[in-house]
């Protein structure tokens, strides 16, 4: 308004509204201004709205404040919040100083707008206003020099976030930056970096990133680091052909000097560019919270960038850089870059690192890779094991070292590594000190190291086994006894450990105990194949017979325990005494009767036909399996099935069967010869019906050559094989002979238990050969399809 005009301006404000800032520690006020020209005679002539918002940060909050007195003080200092709002106030304080920070804030933390001060040579003595922006505009069109001084302050101005609104309705100052950035940059670092600051600071808020976009700085941005990157290549080069050079005349002064000169030349600009390199990667970190913004990064090689920046030695510009990779690793693409790019070696250099946040950065970097196994082979490579141990003592990281650790041991081949590092005794020492809550990340950690026996032999070291049974039984700790279930699978020394607990574990199969607790207990002993073991006086002394039986009922259980009893059953087997007193309980048809139940599962069925190769090893049971039970039918209809494992061990058993029991060897060697082949006698009784008219197929009275009877019983048709089968189906007594004296070779099925079969014990030397099961050496037409697997009996032969 002109002077003297009667007309003047009224401001209200209205509608004050309190909220907490995001990220900060500040209260944010959003209000509306409402500015209304009055004329003459006080009528209100033009009126505007605009809503504001005011950012009152409280750096002096922490957990001793008094919220009350701070409370009264902001009141009292800002005049938009009206007294009546205290006590809205001091509830806003009380949040703020209780809200936990995360993590990803505080790894943001080290981007923050206000953290970016102009560098040493920058510098200002002067303090920009806002009324002056026209100003330093002007400035931008000046010399280089005076385009820093006119950047320098619209930066000035840009770090206070609310001055942000009103450089936005500038679109004259924005293009002018944008445009010297983009026509500039290549001729000063520090115009450059200016610039780019200024809209970092606008990036740093998601609403003022379609500015940043509109004027490409983000494609700008990719361009200067690709092109200072390969600055810092040819410096590198150059270094090193003037220190060669040096070295080769070391009595050369002259040389000596030039090289001292372009070593701090080289510093001064190294320090300038890696300040350059930290904001554009900042910006463009802010950019990429659009993922369509992040891919166009990636197309043009963000990634290969980053990783080539971790050979830098500038900590703040390694953390955008790692943080930058941190959020790209989610992605496959981007982690298949980081593996070509051997990345995992450059981040290995990082740890440890004395600045935290670095170090925290970069672990939680890797611990994203390790969910790879190409890159977990990287990791070990690197040597990252020994280091990840070493951050176990630090509390502050022991979290994500113990992650990467479980990630590693997670593959067999790397399990034995951990033995040659400090890990071991740190997690047996954080085992022991930890309460009734443990870390599942540590136990887990624990559970993969035990399955590897020299781990598991520095675990049981001392008393370390007694330790980890206490805990287990103490608090009936389910996950710590899947520990000491590894542990019992181990041959040797660690075995022998468990002779002083078996008591202790055997105790813990009962009803009442938790039915995930009875499982690994349960495992645990079956494990315990140790000869000094009387198993007999373990299931009278705990009653564990009358346990066993029952869970044998199809539903008794959940099936994992079911499974767990069979795979008990088949250790105590092994000895004569427990195997009696468990066929005299009645358990083999509680076992066949399981096994209708189970037919399906695999692993059922391989361990409940193991139990039957156990109990035909013995007198006492062995007339119980072959001419009480069906066992040797269902082995026969087991035969053929399509698991190679549980093929095996019903040959094994059958074999043993067919030995003692005349008649069933003979129903054995039956099904055998017609099932190797079932061609051959399909195409004989085919051609037989075919070829009805044949002359050569019949004998004078047209009878056929292999008569009205079964085929099988034509005993001329037999393999004769070198004499070993005879005419009339019996084997010969010189065939037990060359079998003794190993010269039957490799082209008899013959062979011997231990040789087909391995179980999880040692099997006993005296325990008998097979006489049965013998395959003609002659190849067959075509691989037969195994049958499929049923349990019925009505189509076999029945034992007298």
């Amino acid at each position: 308004m002109e002077p003297g005009d009667p007309r003047y301006l009224k401001r209200r404000v209205r509608g004050c509204t309190l909220d907490v800032h995001p990220t900060e520690k500040a209260l944010v006020v959003q209000y509306e201004v409402e500015a209304t020209i009055l004329g003459e005679l006080g009528d209100p002539m033009v009126g505007e709205r605009k809503e504001c918002q005011k950012i009152i940060r409280l750096k002096s909050l922490n957990a001793n404040t008094d919220t009350s007195s701070l409370a009264q003080k902001v009141v009292e200092e800002c005049r938009l919040i009206h007294p009546s709002k205290l006590r809205e106030v001091e509830q806003l304080l009380f949040y703020l100083q209780n809200r936990k920070q995360s993590n990803e804030n505080q790894e943001k933390k080290c981007i923050s707008p206000r953290d970016f001060k102009p560098y040493t040579g920058v510098e200002l003595d002067e303090e920009a206003s806002i009324n002056n922006i026209d100003e330093y505009v002007e400035l931008l069109y000046e010399d280089i020099q005076e385009k820093i001084r006119g950047a320098t302050l619209i930066f000035q101005l840009a770090r206070n976030p609310d001055n942000l609104e009103e450089l936005l309705q500038n679109e004259t100052a924005l293009g002018a930056l944008a445009r010297v950035l983009r026509e500039d940059w290549k001729q000063s670092v520090d115009l450059a970096t200016t610039i780019i600051y200024v809209f970092f600071c606008f990036s740093s808020f998601s609403q003022f990133h379609g500015l940043v976009t509109h004027f490409k700085i983000g494609a700008l941005c990719m361009n200067i680091i690709e092109h200072e990157l390969k600055r810092y290549d040819l410096w590198q080069d150059e270094l090193q052909k003037k220190k060669k050079a040096y070295e080769e005349s070391s009595e050369n002064q002259n040389l000596k000097k030039e090289h001292e000169k372009s070593i701090k030349k080289y510093q001064s600009l190294l320090t300038k560019q890696e300040q350059l390199l930290r904001v554009a990667l900042c910006l463009l970190l802010n950019l990429a919270e659009d993922t369509r913004t992040e891919l166009k990064m990636r197309n043009k090689n963000i990634v290969h960038m980053l990783v080539k920046i971790l050979d830098r030695d500038d900590e703040e510009l390694l953390l955008v850089s790692v943080s930058f990779l941190k959020k790209l690793s989610i992605f496959l693409e981007n982690k298949n870059d980081m593996a070509e790019t051997f990345a995992v070696e450059k981040l290995a250099r990082l740890v440890p690192s004395e600045h935290k946040e670095l170090l925290s950065t970069t672990l939680r970097l890797l611990l994203n890779l390790s969910f790879d196994t190409l890159l977990r082979s990287q990791m070990v490579q690197a040597c990252l094991i020994p280091k990840l141990s070493s951050l176990l003592a630090d509390e502050g990281q022991r979290q994500l070292s113990m992650c990467i650790l479980y990630h590693i041991s997670m593959d067999d081949r790397f399990k034995s590594m951990f033995a040659n590092t400090d890990c071991i005794p740190q997690l047996m020492k954080m085992v022991f000190e930890c309460g009734e809550e443990m870390d599942v990340e540590l136990i887990s950690l624990c559970i993969n190291l035990a399955a590897n026996r020299s781990n598991a032999q520095i675990i049981c070291e001392g008393a370390g086994l007694r330790m980890l049974m206490k805990r287990a039984m103490k608090l009936k700790d389910v996950l710590v006894m899947k520990m000491i279930r590894n542990l019992s699978q181990h041959t040797g020394p660690t075995k022998s450990c468990f002779l002083d607990h078996v008591g202790d574990l055997a105790i813990q199969i009962t009803e009442q105990e938790p039915e995930e607790f009875v499982i690994e207990c349960l495992g645990t002993l079956a494990n315990l194949t140790i000869p000094d073991l009387d198993w007999a006086l373990v299931l009278k002394e705990y009653n564990l017979v009358t346990y066993l039986k029952d869970r044998l009922k199809p539903g008794s259980a959940e099936d994992d325990l079911i499974l767990e009893v069979v795979i008990m059953i088949g250790t105590v087997s092994m000895d004569d005494s427990c195997a009696a007193m468990l066929a005299k309980s009645g358990i083999i048809p509680a076992l066949i009767e399981l096994l209708n139940a189970q037919q399906e599962d695999d692993e059922f069925v391989c361990q409940i036909v193991y139990v039957f190769y156990q109990m035909v090893f013995h007198k006492a049971t062995r007339d119980v399996i072959i001419k009480d039970t069906q066992a040797p039918a269902y082995l026969i209809d087991l035969m053929h099935d399509n698991n190679a494992e549980i093929r095996k061990v019903c040959d094994n058993t059958l074999d043993i069967i067919a030995e003692y029991d005349e008649e069933w060897g003979r129903k054995i060697q039956t099904e055998k010869f017609r099932w190797y082949n079932a061609q051959w006698l399909e195409m004989v009784e085919n051609r037989q019906m075919d070829e009805a008219g044949e002359p050569f197929l019949y004998e004078e009275d047209a009878e056929s050559f292999i008569g009205n009877g079964d085929i099988l019983d034509r005993h001329d048709l037999f393999y004769s094989a070198d004499g070993i089968i005879s005419a009339d189906g019996a084997i010969s007594p010189e065939f037990y002979t060359e079998l003794q004296n190993g010269e039957l070779g490799q082209t008899g099925y013959m062979s011997s238990v231990s040789n087909q079969f391995v179980p999880s014990v040692q099997i006993p030397t005296d325990r008998p050969v097979s006489a049965y099961g013998f395959r003609p050496e002659e190849q067959f037409f075509y691989s037969y399809t195994t049958a499929s697997r049923f349990y019925t009996t009505e189509s076999l032969p029945h034992s007298a």
